[in-house]
């Protein structure tokens, strides 16, 4: 795992805790909700950090197959082969 994919996860985390915590607080301060709502508020929580997470690992995963020395050569390459058409 790189670094800049636990800072994305912590960050996300972080982030999602305090939306988590906000919502409690509007549920409980504001608006009168059955005691079921905060399990099914904690769960969308849950279930959207997790699915965040996944999709963030997955676009990851597709920029990591083209290796960036392996490109510049190909762009070296294929320039090289331009101009001696010419």
């Amino acid at each position: 795992m790189k670094k800049k994919d636990i800072i994305f996860i912590m960050g996300l985390t972080i982030l999602m805790g305090v939306i988590w915590i906000l919502g409690e607080l509007v549920m409980g301060l504001w608006i009168a909700v059955v005691p079921k709502a905060h399990i099914a508020w904690f769960a969308i929580i849950v279930v959207l950090t997790l699915g965040i997470s996944v999709w963030h690992s997955m676009i990851e995963d597709e920029s990591d197959l083209t290796d960036p020395k392996r490109a510049k050569y190909e762009r070296k390459v294929s320039k090289r082969k331009k101009n001696r058409r010419k």
